[in-house]
């Protein structure tokens, strides 16, 4: 009969205790608890902008020939024989574009003592463009720098968030 009387009293106090310990958390447990801040959104102004460039080196094949040298053409005094080796010309190239082979073929009248010296080179590229922006701009008398995506223009819009500062989280002091 007594173990039953003593296990009530002993829930009796437990139950007075427990509230009271429940109002006053340790220290420890303030460390634990989530600080909420303010935020409200702003407009900086921009100072200054300067693209961030991305470059890209390629290279193409292509075919580079050596230029021909000087031919020798025989001087023709008349012009409508002129007219004439043209309207040739163009009805050889238009007969040689149908034909199935391709030949080369001189100038009529022109002597070559070479022959061209074509050759395979590797010609190299450069490309660039820009993947981000530095941005230097002011808010409230502080000068700020960040990379952005785009270029913002005259105005930036900020998020500003602020907290209070609780010593025992550890954060450094204000300055």
């Amino acid at each position: 009969m007594r173990l039953p009387s003593l296990f009530f009293t002993c829930c009796v106090l437990a139950s007075f205790v427990m509230p009271s310990w429940a109002a006053h958390p340790r220290k420890a447990d303030l460390k634990n608890v989530g600080i909420v801040g303010n935020v409200k959104f702003d407009y900086a102004q921009v100072m200054k902008v300067a693209p961030v460039y991305q470059t890209w080196h390629a290279s193409h094949v292509e075919e580079q020939c050596d230029p021909l040298p000087l031919t020798e053409v025989a001087p023709e005094l008349d012009p409508g024989h002129d007219k004439h080796r043209k309207i040739s010309r163009v009805m050889e190239l238009v007969k040689g574009f149908f034909s199935n082979h391709h030949t080369e073929q001189a100038l009529p009248g022109a002597s070559t003592n070479s022959q061209r010296n074509c050759r395979i080179v590797e010609v190299p590229r450069q490309f660039r463009r820009p993947i981000a922006y530095d941005v230097d701009y002011i808010y409230k008398g502080t000068k700020y720098r960040s990379r952005l995506p785009e270029d913002p223009g005259n105005r930036l819009p900020v998020r500003v968030l602020v907290t209070p500062y609780l010593s025992e989280h550890n954060f450094p002091p204000p300055r």
